[in-house]
């Protein structure tokens, strides 16, 4: 019998739902608290998630949320690379 590997789940900071971390994204800020989003998923730092989702990641750049979470300013650029990263998909 083979064991089931255990997939890693994340929560969407928007939805709240736990979701596979493949099929999440992942905004980073590190010490120097530089913010970028890291598509590894594997750099160190504070991370938060946010599902692929065109109306998810306008309703992150209305709230702020990201602001909050990871305790930083969002620069623009990070929403716009996180809308082509989706549409990309």
């Amino acid at each position: 019998m083979k064991k089931k590997k255990k997939v890693p789940e994340r929560k969407c900071v928007i939805t709240n739902e736990m979701k596979p971390k493949k099929d999440l994204i992942r905004i980073v800020r590190n010490k120097e608290g530089e913010v970028f989003v890291d598509e590894t998923g594997k750099k160190n730092g504070r991370g938060a998630y946010l599902s692929k989702d065109k109306s998810v990641i306008e309703q992150a750049r209305k709230t702020g949320i990201l602001n909050k979470t990871l305790n930083a300013e969002i620069s623009p650029t990070i929403y716009d690379e996180l809308e082509a990263l989706v549409e990309g998909d």
